[in-house]
């Protein structure tokens, strides 16, 4: 019934010298687990429910049944018994049960009725089997004392497949204890039968061994049964947890998607998304066939993707904090951060109002686009109005916090380019002329005024407003001064710069969350559910709706039922059909048990019918029940071994044990084994059967039985077989050909057939006429006419209950399929959004964020040692071309840097224009395991690093201060990778007006802040005075150079790299400090510290370990130094 079959289990060692006991999958099964699993899920209702269901298409089917049996028996009647009269009292009989059955069941149908008392079902079944078993017996004593016709019960199989396979009763001990007296009521009769025939009374041993036989067929009856009601309602259940599953999987997994795709929406336009994910859904669809082929972005050899768009009608805000770097500090790290998250929130808040999407901000620097996600006409109006309550908000702020601060905002109309460049961690930004006019006019503008431009007040009514003259800075900035521009204000709604408040926690209410790493269980779903209810109602059932005969047939059902042949209800999809006769059947073992049970059975009437010693009978008795006993003791040892030893614990057993476990195994898992057990099962019964035919000497029954008419002497009975005894066997084993679960149903039914066949040859040729001597079920009613009709009804009704039974489940199982698909095909969608959010966002706050964050809720991570390093591409335009430029640098960079995350431990943190921003230091985990891990992939990196570090003056190891080693590696690689990327262009057709290939880098190192703030979407950033000092190093370095903080350069010579001092260095806010160039060659190489008089120099990195000529031609380079 799984869809998602488990593996099987693997019993280690299995060429046999001990293994432990795997029960998991049988456990699973069992009728107590399946029970106690439905109520703990509060199934029970459901089931129920769908129980009542159930049962009411079985009892459809019921009705077509009985009325075929009803035509053909009446038919038969009519056709061939002569004189009619002498049957009239029978087929009003039958037509008055036949009517009465027929109404009492038909209250069933009302299922209002029904489910407010549930004892109706049981009422009208028990009324029903009555009236039939009753109407049976009353025409056969009708018969015997009106007429002296010794006849045989019609109904008697027929009415016991009608109490455990149709009618609507819930409990099986209630179907059972029916059974049971209505089995007891035949045997009944049979006595009462065997007393008054003067015949069978005479001989008591005779009349005995007739009546064991008549009770062990029914007790094969009532085990057959019993058996199908508890497979059907483990099967049943079993379905019925596999739905909740799925629906309870899909459903989490939906909300899970929808979860993320709203973060992934706050974060990149749908239209900048949707490329990206796809190519990602692309790559895991792959990967199932090549798994190891599967990485996140594809080799170094891809080709470079650009996800880029033309905004033509927009209006730019720049917002920046005045007075930020003296908060910088003066105020706490975390006091700052918590500064932040409070302005960001309500300026987020105010976006969303205003219908203005934030693209990122940048330390105090906030910058947002009206006009971008949807076109609007009122762009301007709304990024001023929003400027204009960013002012209100911020002097909100200033009051509470008692903070000098103050916000000075810049507004430009115009276009722009849109997208994400590189390949890691992707942010949405924005490029454009227009953008950086933006930027000017915030940086020229005034505190507590928007400095618009002149493009920008054409869009706006200007009385609305108070309008100023622009600042001297903007007159004489180089690209401003030869445009208007203007300050303007207006008035802020108090009532809504009050409601962008509440969202956003503030003071000293603001919850400031460490992170949590674990993720949150899924044993914490919510219980039934409406939309749980309404997919366990959609369950199909196979039944007759009287309702169709005046209205279709909904569509959904049409197309369940054109996915299933008519005859074998097998899939029309052969590869469905394969997958659904392939799963485990783990109910074998209560298979088997019925089959030994039956086969009991079997031989004992076979033994009694054959009251004469005959050793081949014997031998083939016993070769059978040994047969059927080991393969009893194979299906149940591993049971039995759980039962003796399962709860105790682990037990190693000895190798015969694991022989048996694997070989039941084995049957379990495959279908050709279990049609191999099946035929043999059913070729042992047909052995059995056969020895009372092949003992029979059919020349002298007849020639007894004509002396004993014309002589008038008891004739002997145990010259032959008991014709009615050889029918019910049959029936029996046409009952266990059908009873085999996970065996086609085509074969049950050509099995059955055949076997139907063969008795239909028996009975009309090869024995015609010990059957036509026997007793029959109606006056004048040839006897193997009886017996047949017996045999065909027994066939007919183990058809209608199996193809029921078989229609049900694979319609569960291709539900099942269907929802595992859409499952699948959520989870790889789940899967690409993950991948994406997690090459967004680091990995834990990705997890943090939809799992354990409220909305608009802060958190943070305090890191003692990070190194943080600005890269700044020099000269580089904002146009398309230069774009395409700058992404194949960046996504050269981002390719890097993804070695480096691997082995290194090196974070980006954005990219802002041409500036490359990382740091590395943000997972002491992995930081941690460079230090004593021997998994390097570059193992000369690893004995330089070690050297290194052993050469450091320093014994303090738990400063984490390598990180700025890797860091300045990393710097360095970027260098050689941009000196590779212009080596390329050279070769190429090439403007280099579009770049001068030139970059400046600055690093500097120490405690920092990382974390998300913002209402609206999600911004990982870190905050620090190493954060500004690396801008500042950047900002005041060199093209082609490194230049680092003193801090930073006394460690770096502690790893043999020579830092040439530079000399003091203006830096804003911390006025003139030392600051240092990294050593580097013209071979973009370190210099050593400790040779620094020489030539030589030594370059540790990754670019190395991807270039092993390069690798080669360094070590030769450096043995010579030596030499």
């Amino acid at each position: 019934m799984n869809v998602r079959q488990k593996k099987s289990p693997s019993y280690k060692s299995t060429r046999f010298k001990g293994c432990a006991l795997e029960y998991t999958d049988e456990r699973v099964w069992e009728q107590s687990y399946l029970r106690s699993k439905c109520k703990e899920l509060h199934l029970e209702e459901e089931y129920r429910y769908y129980q009542f269901r159930l049962m009411v298409s079985h009892l459809t089917v019921f009705y077509l049944l009985f009325m075929f049996v009803f035509v053909i028996m009446i038919g038969a009647y009519l056709l061939f018994i002569r004189p009619l009269d002498a049957v009239y009292f029978d087929i009003i009989t039958w037509s008055t049960a036949f009517a009465v059955i027929s109404l009492l069941l038909s209250i069933n149908f009302f299922a209002k009725l029904v489910n407010r008392h549930r004892w109706v079902m049981v009422f009208t079944s028990v009324l029903s089997a009555y009236v039939l078993v009753l109407t049976d017996i009353s025409q056969n004593a009708y018969h015997y004392y009106k007429s002296d016709w010794p006849l045989n019960a019609s109904f008697d199989i027929f009415v016991l497949c009608m109490i455990y396979m149709f009618l609507p009763i819930p409990s099986i001990r209630a179907a059972a204890i029916l059974a049971t007296s209505v089995s007891i009521i035949y045997v009944a009769y049979f006595i009462n039968f065997l007393n008054v025939n003067t015949v069978f009374a005479e001989s008591n041993t005779y009349s005995f061994d007739l009546l064991s036989v008549d009770i062990l067929h029914y007790l094969g009856f009532n085990m057959m049964g019993i058996f199908f009601r508890l497979m059907n309602d483990t099967m049943v259940r079993a379905s019925f947890l596999d739905r909740h599953q799925f629906i309870m999987e899909e459903t989490w997994l939906r909300n899970a998607l929808l979860q993320e795709s709203m973060l992934l929406d706050s974060i990149l336009p749908p239209q900048i998304a949707k490329p990206i994910q796809d190519s990602i859904k692309n790559k895991i669809t792959q990967s199932e066939a090549g798994p190891d082929r599967f990485h996140s972005f594809g080799s170094r050899r891809r080709e470079n993707f650009m996800a880029i768009q033309i905004h033509p009608d927009v209006t730019i805000l720049y917002a920046d904090v005045v007075n930020y770097t003296h908060l910088t500090t003066t105020l706490t790290v975390e006091s700052l951060v918590k500064v932040l998250h409070d302005l960001y929130g309500r300026f987020d808040m105010a976006a969303s109002h205003f219908r203005v999407q934030r693209i990122k901000f940048l330390g105090d620097c906030y910058y947002c686009v009206a006009g971008l996600s949807h076109p609007d006409p009122d762009h301007a109006k709304m990024a001023v109005s929003l400027g204009i309550s960013m002012i209100a908000n911020i002097q909100e702020v200033r009051a509470d916090r008692a903070l000098d601060i103050d916000m000075r905002i810049g507004v430009h109309s115009g276009s722009l380019l849109a997208g994400v460049i590189g390949e890691a961690k992707l942010q949405y930004d924005i490029w454009g002329p227009d953008v950086e006019i933006a930027n000017r006019l915030e940086a020229t503008g005034k505190p507590a005024f928007v400095h618009i431009s002149g493009r920008t007040l054409s869009n706006l009514n200007a009385a609305d407003y108070v309008i100023m003259q622009s600042t001297e800075m903007a007159k004489t900035d180089p690209l401003l001064k030869s445009m208007s521009t203007y300050l303007i204000t207006g008035v802020a709604t108090r009532d809504y710069v009050r409601n962008t408040m509440d969202p956003v926690l503030s003071g000293s209410n603001l919850d400031i969350k460490m992170i949590d790493k674990e993720r949150p269980s899924m044993a914490s779903r919510r219980s039934m559910s409406d939309e749980l209810r309404e997919e366990f109602r959609k369950m199909p059932v196979e039944s007759l709706d009287f309702r169709l005969l005046c209205c279709r047939r909904p569509s959904n059902e049409r197309d369940q039922k054109a996915e299933l042949g008519m005859f074998c209800a097998a899939f029309r999809d052969s590869t469905l059909e394969w997958s659904y006769i392939n799963q485990p059947d783990f109910i074998f073992k209560s298979s088997m048990l019925l089959a030994w049970g039956i086969g009991c059975c079997l031989i004992y009437i076979q033994m009694v019918t054959n009251n004469f010693v005959c050793r081949s009978c014997i031998v083939v008795d016993l070769v059978v029940f040994f047969l059927l006993t080991f393969m009893l003791c194979i299906s149940w040892y591993k049971t039995v071994c759980w039962w003796k030893d399962g709860r105790i614990g682990q037990i190693t057993y000895g190798k015969y044990s694991c022989m048996i476990f694997h070989l039941f195994k084995k049957i379990q898992h495959s279908v050709t084994l279990r049609i191999t057990t099946y035929l043999l099962i059913i070729v042992c019964y047909c052995a059995v059967i056969s020895l009372i035919i092949i003992n029979c000497d059919r020349d002298q029954y007849q020639l007894s039985y004509i002396e004993c008419l014309l002589f008038h002497y008891e004739m002997d009975r145990d010259i032959c077989f008991h014709p009615w005894a050889f029918t019910n066997m049959i029936c029996l084993i046409l009952g266990m050909s059908f009873t085999f679960a996970r065996i086609p149903f085509a074969l049950k039914i050509v099995v059955s057939c055949c076997e139907a066949v063969a008795y239909m040859l028996i009975v009309f040729f090869q024995y015609a006429f010990i059957f036509q001597h026997s007793a029959t079920t109606a006056p004048f009613l040839k006897a193997e006419l009886a017996h047949c009709g017996r045999v065909c009804m027994m066939l007919l009704t183990m058809y209608a209950k199996e193809r029921q039974t078989e229609f049900n489940t694979k319609i569960n199982y291709k539900l099942n399929v269907d929802l595992h698909k859409k499952q699948k095909a959520a989870d790889v969608t789940n899967q690409s959004i993950i991948i994406l959010l997690n090459n967004i966002l680091p990995s834990h706050v990705v997890d943090l964020y939809l799992n354990s964050l409220a909305k608009h809720e802060l958190y943070y991570e305090n890191y003692q040692m990070v190194s943080v390093m600005f890269a700044m591409l020099i000269n580089f335009k904002m146009d398309l071309p230069s774009l395409r430029v700058l992404n194949d640098i960046i996504t050269e960079f981002d390719r890097l840097l993804t070695t480096y995350k691997e082995y290194y431990v090196v974070e980006k943190i954005k990219v802002v224009g041409c500036t490359y921003m990382a740091a590395c230091g943000l997972d002491f985990n992995l930081a941690s395991q460079i230090r004593h891990t021997s998994d390097f992939r570059n193992s000369a990196l690893q004995f330089e690093m070690e050297r290194v570090l052993s050469h450091r003056t320093s014994d303090e190891d738990n400063n984490n201060d390598e990180v700025i080693f890797m860091m300045t590696t990393f710097a360095l690689d970027l260098m050689r990778t941009l000196s590779a990327c212009n080596k390329a262009y050279s070769y190429t057709h090439f403007d280099r007006t579009l770049s001068s290939g030139e970059i400046c880098i600055g690093i500097s190192s120490g405690e920092i802040m990382a974390g998300v703030v913002g209402a609206s979407q999600p911004h990982y950033d870190i905050w620090g005075n190493p954060v500004n000092m690396a801008s500042r190093m950047e900002s005041t370095g060199l093209p082609g150079h490194i230049q680092v903080t003193e801090e930073s350069a006394k460690v770096l010579e502690e790893f043999d790299i020579q830092c040439i001092y530079r000399g003091l260095t203006f830096v804003k806010g911390r006025g003139e400090i030392p600051t240092y160039f990294v050593g580097i060659d013209e071979n973009l190489k370190f210099i050593s510290a400790k040779f620094a008089d020489r030539t030589s120099s030594r370059r540790y990195s990754v670019m190395s370990s991807l270039d092993p000529d390069l690798t080669l031609n360094e070590s030769s380079e450096e043995n010579k130094d030596e030499d």
